[in-house]
């Protein structure tokens, strides 16, 4: 039978840990039996366990002991605490040091074996969690998943839940906005990490030769086609197809693709014969897909197919409160690239000026402008004139500019910094009041200020803020 789950049973009776072995082997888990504490403890150093059932009474180091150490070595471990003198002061002790759940000798088999399943489904839904930061963790080394606003939380919730599922996904967004980075963290969330993940621009490649690159040739299948060719499905068989630009497939291949969803197999031009694939499809545009659709250059059917789990990338100048943690990033990024130290904290004018700015190429614009910040920066710090002259100084842009609607526009946004350079003196007061009235203490003075400690810190240092003031 195949094994379901491991778990390890640490009780001090030779007959208890006998019978238990003998239910939960029947059952198709893996067993492993320790009969005290110290040698529960030493098993689980050596290997984690999906379940521990631990008596309450042993000699030794007791159950409850036990319990905190092995919740130490793992903050998610699921441990069921068992116990011949079960009472309601036991149970609660248990379960405010940690404890998944409290079950009394003598106990009825379907209560251990429903317990341990409910455990097992509780540890499966952590090892996604931890599995899903992961992801996030390697796709911001990349370069582009940093966001502490309400609106990228939201988005990180729905990757979270929908990672480990097949369903088609369709992310759309403006140019710019990290559609590939959230792609690559679902598919290294999901079962199918270790699988290949193909990406395919599909504005990049000729119409015409589309459908070889997705679905392969066989030699001799047109003119040119001088060998076998694999497809880009094929390829990704067993993991994760990225689409971008999925707007821009021609009409031909539109059906083609909708066949791959619904049957799950396609022919490679040139043969007769269908090839089954388990792929799942994650889709991106910048455009309006709804629209095209109702312009007859999208199928409707596709649409739907596509847009199962629909996930939304706001742009940039919507998620302002994010700029300075991109923008520190980005300035860690190319410090490293460039053996350069430029200081990752922001002057409050270039800050004023990074957040004011509309961003209309979103977070990959950032990372260009910083880029070039921290290349230029003639010292350890970047200042106004590493900017470009439209962030830097738009009432001169606004100045050479012939269209009346631009320039009144970028005037505006001149007159908003000095606007800015006032919120900022302000709210480096309110930081000051909150740290005087907490004797100091950040983490308290960012609940009184409403805002994570983190991004406190990073403004205490950003302003430079002399905590003994």
């Amino acid at each position: 039978m195949a094994k379901k789950g491991s778990i390890l049973v640490v009780d001090d009776e030779e007959i208890m840990r006998d019978v238990l072995e003998t239910l939960l082997s029947a059952e198709g888990y893996r067993v492993d039996l320790a009969k005290t504490g110290e040698e529960g403890l030493e098993s689980y150093g050596r290997r984690s366990y999906d379940v521990v059932l631990l008596d309450v009474s042993m000699p030794g180091i007791g159950g409850l002991r036990a319990l905190e150490e092995l919740l130490k070595t793992d903050p998610d471990a699921v441990i069921i605490m068992i116990t011949a003198y079960a009472t309601f002061d036991t149970a609660i002790a248990a379960w405010e040091r940690g404890a998944f759940g409290c079950i009394r000798k003598p106990f009825q088999n379907e209560q251990i074996t429903a317990t341990i399943a409910a455990g097992i489904k509780r540890r499966r839904k952590e090892e996604e969690r931890l599995s899903l930061r992961r992801a996030m963790s390697r796709s911001v080394d990349r370069g582009a998943i940093v966001g502490r606003s309400d609106v990228m939380q939201e988005v990180f919730r729905l990757v979270e839940q929908v990672a480990p599922a097949r369903s088609t996904i369709l992310i759309t967004g403006e140019s710019g906005t990290g559609k590939e980075l959230i792609a690559k963290a679902i598919h290294e969330a999901s079962p199918r990490a270790g699988k290949p993940f193909v990406t395919v621009n599909s504005s990049n490649i000729p119409s015409e030769l589309l459908e070889s690159e997705l679905f392969g040739h066989t030699r001799g299948a047109f003119t040119g086609a001088v060998a076998v060719k694999k497809g880009l499905f094929e390829v990704a068989d067993g993991g994760s197809i990225f689409l971008d630009e999925i707007g821009d497939i021609p009409p031909e291949t539109q059906v083609r693709l909708l066949r791959v969803i619904q049957e799950r197999e396609f022919t490679a031009l040139g043969d007769t014969t269908p090839r089954r694939v388990d792929v799942r499809i994650i889709a991106a545009t910048n455009i309006e897909l709804k629209e095209a659709v109702k312009q007859g250059t999208f199928r409707e059917d596709l649409y739907y197919r596509l847009a199962v789990v629909p996930i939304e990338l706001p742009p940039l100048r919507d998620r302002r409160e994010d700029i300075l943690a991109l923008a520190q990033h980005f300035i860690r990024k190319y410090n490293e690239e460039n053996g350069r130290q430029v200081s990752e904290h922001l002057a409050p004018d270039v800050l004023a000026l990074l957040e004011a700015y509309s961003w209309p190429g979103n977070v990959r614009e950032l990372e260009n402008t910083v880029e070039r910040a921290v290349v230029i920066a003639p010292g350890d710090e970047i200042t106004r004139e590493c900017l470009r002259a439209e962030i830097s100084d738009p009432q001169s842009v606004a100045a050479g500019s012939h269209d009346g609607a631009s320039t009144t526009a970028v005037q505006d946004l001149g007159r908003g910094v000095n606007f800015y350079d006032e919120v900022r003196r302000f709210e480096i007061d309110l930081i000051r009041r909150a740290l005087e009235r907490t004797g100091g203490h950040q983490s308290r003075a960012a609940r009184l200020l409403g805002m994570n400690a983190t991004t406190l810190n990073s403004k205490i240092k950003t302003y430079k803020i002399n905590l003994r003031a």
